[in-house]
């Protein structure tokens, strides 16, 4: 286990494991984000890492986002850096080369659940409770989350969320489509890390583009992404994946992923 700041890390085969440990709510800190930035850099270096699982110590807390008491001077300069911070770190998150799967085994709200957003897909544990709440404390939410929200839940749950401070329980993110499952309480981490070993059985490379292409129809019109697909796909011949993968369909054998 590898600690980064409120932060430990685990590795079993091509899974990582994040535990966000910073008690009693995991509340993210500038040296926290900054960590985070360095852990997916590394991870990114990690070729034999395929997917990032990540959750909250404990059974309470996922995170409750940036600790109140760092805003309390009104100190616009902390304010720049600390948004920064967070911008940084979760765009880091959202571009992870591999996998990133959050799973919400409590309270997210703000920053919390901006991280999770920034995943490529949640879970959530039937006791979570999700809500952006920072318009109630006169703040706005910084790190993606009016862009990542709507572009999940459409414009009128984001707006609720973010213009009404609307909570959001398990089975509710699991209907306007904030969270992909709901397990029972205790069984998120298990069902992430099972999502993740799924993930371990496709090619890493084909991955990476892939998600590459999925979110990058976010912004791009469809013409443009759909030459980006044809690209990808010709590109796909130079890896020894591609060959590994076909021979081994052929063979009728499980492949040996190289990640190159």
């Amino acid at each position: 286990m590898t600690d980064y700041n409120n932060m430990n890390l685990s590795i079993d085969g091509s899974v990582a494991t994040l535990t966000l440990n910073n008690p009693p709510a995991h509340t993210w800190t500038l040296d926290s984000l900054n960590a985070l930035k360095k852990l997916v850099a590394d991870l990114n270096n990690n070729t034999s890492v395929y997917s990032l699982v990540i959750h909250g110590e404990g059974e309470k807390f996922f995170s409750a986002g940036a600790d109140l008491n760092t805003f309390a001077d009104g100190e616009k300069g902390n304010a720049i850096t600390m948004a920064i911070a967070f911008g940084e770190a979760f765009e880091a998150l959202s571009n992870y080369r591999g996998v990133s799967i959050a799973v919400i085994n409590g309270y997210a709200m703000g920053g919390g659940l901006e991280c999770a957003l920034a995943c490529d897909i949640r879970i959530a544990e039937a006791h979570a409770v999700m809500a952006l709440p920072e318009t109630s404390v006169g703040l706005l939410p910084c790190a993606g989350g009016t862009q990542n929200l709507p572009w999940m839940v459409g414009e009128g749950w984001a707006k609720r969320m973010i213009l009404c401070g609307e909570r959001v329980d398990a089975e509710t993110a699991l209907r306007i489509g904030l969270v992909e499952e709901v397990t029972e309480k205790g069984a998120g981490l298990a069902a992430g890390q099972a999502l993740a070993q799924k993930v371990a059985k496709q090619s890493p490379v084909a991955v990476s583009y892939s998600k590459g292409l999925i979110q990058a129809a976010r912004q791009n019109p469809p013409m443009q992404n759909l030459i980006c697909e044809r690209e990808a796909f010709v590109k796909l011949f130079d890896t020894a994946d591609q060959q590994e993968g076909v021979q081994a369909f052929l063979e009728k054998r499980k492949p040996t992923w190289q990640n190159k």
